[in-house]
């Protein structure tokens, strides 16, 4: 039974968790062979995980009216000037695979993203769980990327969210690592964990974006999705800057920084780390 200071968890949330291709996120659940956000405090909260593959790369999936979130979002917060719609972030996994598979974990926040410099420090750490011996020996202990400096990454912004589309496959290191996972993928159990990378002392501790578990993910299981270019363009855009919002989320009580750098088309594998 809920304790009387427990937030309850809104109705659109419960759906969208409940309509993933993969099962929903069960933070208290480790034993469920589904997608888990793993303990530990988040400054995002987890919404969901989508396993899906197109005809070509997806990309902007929020930009598409039709998409899952955006759609169930769009239902539920009718007007744009609702004070309570929730900001959402995505993280697009764009993989190197002839069926154009993406692994997206969705986070949702109630305070929208501004517009600062910080993109080049966004970071992804991967840990396998469990797997074969050569999967866990190639990507080591904890694979740690700085995906701006490291990746091709794009950067889609909308009225109420932020969506990082992440092409894998733009790194040698990486494309390796993910072709040889790959083959193993009904046997891995995976950790993916999202955080901004401190640079001053300022920005410290680091703290966690968000996270998810993914579990034995079967490629059939991928959803089929076609996403119509038509009104892309229109609903979408280039951010070349985003470091004020992540200085506001790490440091609340702190004057933001202003940083400047270019968006992450660098594919430098010497930026992927082993630990």
């Amino acid at each position: 039974m809920a304790s009387s200071g427990e937030v309850t968890e809104p109705e659109w949330i419960k759906r969208v968790k409940s309509e993933g291709a993969v099962p929903c996120l069960k933070p208290d659940s480790r034993d469920s062979k589904t997608v888990k956000v793993p303990a530990g405090e988040f400054l995002l909260k987890p919404l969901g995980f989508d396993w899906v593959k197109g005809p070509t790369k997806l990309s902007e999936i929020l930009s598409y009216p039709s998409s899952r979130i955006r759609k169930a979002i769009d239902e539920e917060f009718q007007t744009e000037d609702d004070a309570a719609k929730p900001f959402v972030w995505a993280f697009n996994l764009q993989l190197p695979h002839k069926d154009n598979y993406s692994a997206v974990a969705y986070f949702v926040a109630t305070e929208p993203m501004l517009q600062g410099s910080l993109m080049d420090q966004l970071k992804l750490i991967a840990n396998i769980v469990k797997g074969p011996w050569i999967v866990r020996k190639a990507v080591g202990e904890q694979a740690i990327c700085v995906i701006g400096r490291a990746l091709s990454c794009k950067y889609v912004s909308g009225e109420s969210f932020v969506e990082i589309d992440v092409d894998i496959g733009s790194s040698m290191v990486a494309s390796a690592i993910v072709h040889l996972a790959f083959g193993y993928i009904t046997t891995l159990t995976v950790d993916l964990a999202f955080l901004i990378e401190s640079q001053t002392d300022a920005e410290l501790p680091e703290k966690l974006l968000g996270a998810v578990r993914f579990s034995e993910l079967q490629t059939d299981s991928a959803v089929s999705m076609e996403l119509s270019s038509s009104n892309s363009n229109q609903r979408s855009s280039w951010w070349k800057s985003l470091g004020n919002g992540f200085s506001n989320l790490l440091n609340q009580d702190t004057p933001n920084t202003n940083y400047t750098s270019s968006p992450g088309n660098n594919q430098k594998d010497e930026d992927v780390k082993r630990q």
